[in-house]
């Protein structure tokens, strides 16, 4: 049995003289309910726990079970880093199993991560499911000098990246990179190894990101999650030697059973825990998804390095060709772009069902024109979609530029989008309210992500029914980015003198002036909310030839109290207070003043509370003139 190298043993000592690493680990106990001490779930916990060292170096670092039945089941998952010998890895999980009733007393959910190891368990199935919280950050104390540490973050980024994309298969990877001549930076990655490689890569990214702001301009730091840690240091922590040597550990699962829920259970041997030892192996990710994670990366070069704030969009193209789809593949996946495989067509280009050898189905996105704008939009598409994952947004796969070919890969969405449903007479019948009012709080929900819950603001500038996608059980998914723009931590608005968007969608302020802000995707949102729920269109010609504004029509309707005549004919069994709601919701959405109209957290928080009937008076909406679609075309050209 191997004992730690000289190298770790010195980094780990000189960690604790910083007390870097903790007497107490970092640890997270769950609000989701307590046991009983001698409870069947408190025995079950036991018989799991005192199980772990001895089975989690039996199985190469990785070990999860399970012991009991509902609803008294627990569920463990124990992973060591994988560059540590069995001895380190046994000690480490000794010293955990034992620690983390002693921390977490009573409590059926608990984490607690160890420099060498990390132990969870829980009365909810934790397996194969990437979970990014709760998540703990542990930074060097120590500073890096001021002289070097532009250096030394472009350094470390460009090493997280390559690390991330290195980690893809094994689930761990590790490496170094010099900067400021001979100095070098060090870091490990690692993800449990049952959960997929995109999740891997996500969990990843994600940690990476928040090394900036829990670690930003220190020596060292570690972003923890349940799912995956990141690890950096200016001298090597890590045992290179048995990193590279080692096997990966096995995805297994292990139920335990206890003799009886009424009695002690009886420990479970190393050779009995070995028949349900199951290697699981996983697929090789794609082209597509190797291309994401490198353009991710581009992406957090470009946002987090300070020396180089404006990182050109056409070297990180270049940089990728190599890694992208090539035109035949897609070509031939598409049947040369059959009209039999043809999705549906837009402004900005035509979408095709593809279908890969392998199996692998996708909508590929083939864009019109070969215009400067068309090219900084799909590039803007590419470098930010690939950061973005929520399921209420559309998942870009890959990517195609060749000659003049610009495609953008996405999943395959089996539903088409929300236009073709609203406004045709007879599938708008197949949206009751209740789809109707799951779309309209999956779209917030989206959108709010986008605004809030990403570590820069995403303004989506074009949001409206044909960008919104519906899957096969009719959940919503916001797809088009070509004209999104990032904001700035503290930004609140920006101005452009070139507009882009939809007339009728876009904001007042955004049309008139150029300022955008996350107050003109809620204007967006507050005009889709009115089109759901009335099943008209932002515009339409009356029985007279005139031209009604949406708008204008609620409006008038709101205020003479016949705001029923807003409703869809078709949702006659819909809760009449739901429906009313949104209405009054989309109301105050679409205020002329920006300041009036909600954020869109207030909008989910009045949309999940309906059995609150205490909503603010919305004012006067904004009324633009209508314009065709000539004159939309040329009311924008004339401004850009």
């Amino acid at each position: 049995m191997r004992y730690p190298s000289s190298i770790t043993m010195i980094a780990l000592a000189f960690l604790i003289s910083l007390n870097y690493l903790p007497i107490v680990q970092p640890q997270s106990c769950s609000n989701t309910g307590t046991f009983s001490s001698n409870s069947i779930y408190d025995k079950n916990l036991d018989l799991l726990l005192s199980s772990v060292p001895s089975n989690v170096t039996a199985n190469g670092g990785f070990y999860n079970a399970t012991a009991g039945q509902d609803p008294n089941k627990v569920y463990i998952l124990a992973l060591c880093r994988r560059d540590l010998d069995s001895t380190t890895c046994y000690n480490c999980m000794n010293t955990s199993s034992q620690d983390i009733t002693k921390q977490c007393p009573n409590q059926k959910e608990a984490i607690i991560w160890d420099g060498a190891c990390m132990l969870r368990y829980s009365n909810r199935n934790i397996f194969g499911t990437m979970e990014v919280v709760p998540s703990q950050y542990v930074p060097n104390p120590n500073n890096i000098s001021s002289t070097v540490v532009d250096e030394f973050n472009q350094t470390l980024y460009n090493l997280m990246g390559s690390l991330v994309t290195k980690a893809s298969s094994p689930k761990f990877a590790v490496g170094d990179a010099s900067f400021s001549n001979s100095r070098k930076v060090y870091a490990l990655v690692q993800c449990t190894p049952d959960i997929s490689q995109t999740d891997c890569r996500i969990c990843l990214q994600g940690a990476v990101e928040d090394i900036s702001s829990c670690c930003g301009g220190n020596e060292g730091g570690r972003v923890l999650r349940p799912s995956c840690f990141v690890w950096f240091e200016l001298f090597q922590f890590y045992d290179s030697t048995l990193a590279n040597s080692l096997p990966s550990p096995p995805n297994s699962t292990q139920p335990i059973t206890p003799t009886s829920d009424n009695s002690p259970p009886t420990k479970t041997s190393k050779e009995e825990s070995r028949t349900y030892r199951l290697a699981k192996f996983i697929v090789v990710p794609t082209v597509g998804l190797v291309t994401v994670m490198v353009l991710t990366w581009v992406i957090l070069q470009k946002w987090k390095s300070k020396s180089k704030p404006n990182v050109d969009n056409d070297d990180a193209i270049k940089r990728l060709e190599t890694l992208q789809f090539d035109f035949s593949t897609i070509r031939a996946a598409t049947d040369n772009f059959s009209d039999a495989n043809k999705l549906g067509q837009g402004g900005y280009g035509a979408v095709y069902k593809a279908r890969l050898p392998n199996g692998q189905e996708f909508a590929v996105k083939r864009l019109f024109g070969n215009s400067e704008q068309s090219e900084e939009e799909f590039k803007n598409e590419i470098l930010l979609v690939a950061k973005l994952q929520h399921k209420c947004l559309v998942s870009l796969e890959g990517f195609c530029s060749e000659g003049r070919e610009r495609i953008l890969i996405y999943e395959l969405v089996g539903n088409g989008n929300l236009d073709q449903f609203i406004f045709d007479p007879i599938k708008r019948a197949q949206l009751n309210w209740e789809m109707r009012y799951k779309i309209i709080c999956g779209i917030a929900r989206g959108i709010l992500y986008l605004h809030e819950d990403t570590r820069h603001k995403v303004i989506h500038r074009d949001l409206k029914a044909s960008n919104v996608l519906l899957d096969d059980e009719m959940n919503p998914k916001i797809s088009d980015f070509g004209l999104a723009r990032l904001f700035d931590a503290g930004q609140s608005h920006n101005m452009t003198h070139r507009r882009a968007g939809t007339f009728g969608y876009m904001a007042p302020e955004y049309v008139s002036h150029g300022h955008y802000s996350v107050k003109s995707d809620v204007f967006s949102f507050g005009v889709l909310i009115l089109e759901i729920v009335s099943g008209k269109r932002k515009s339409w010609l009356c029985n007279t030839d005139d031209v009604e504004l949406l708008l204008s029509y609620a409006w008038n309707n709101w205020r003479e109290g016949t705001v029923s005549n807003l409703i869809d004919e078709t949702l006659g069994n819909g809760s009449r207070s739901e429906i009313m709601r949104c209405i009054h919701i989309g109301l105050l959405c679409v205020q002329e003043n920006v300041a009036y109209r909600p954020t869109m957290a207030s909008v989910v928080q009045m949309l999940n509370n309906t059995h609150s009937s205490s909503l603010p008076t919305p004012a006067r909406p904004a009324f633009l003139i209508y314009s065709d679609t000539d004159q939309d075309e040329a009311l924008l050209e004339s401004n850009s």
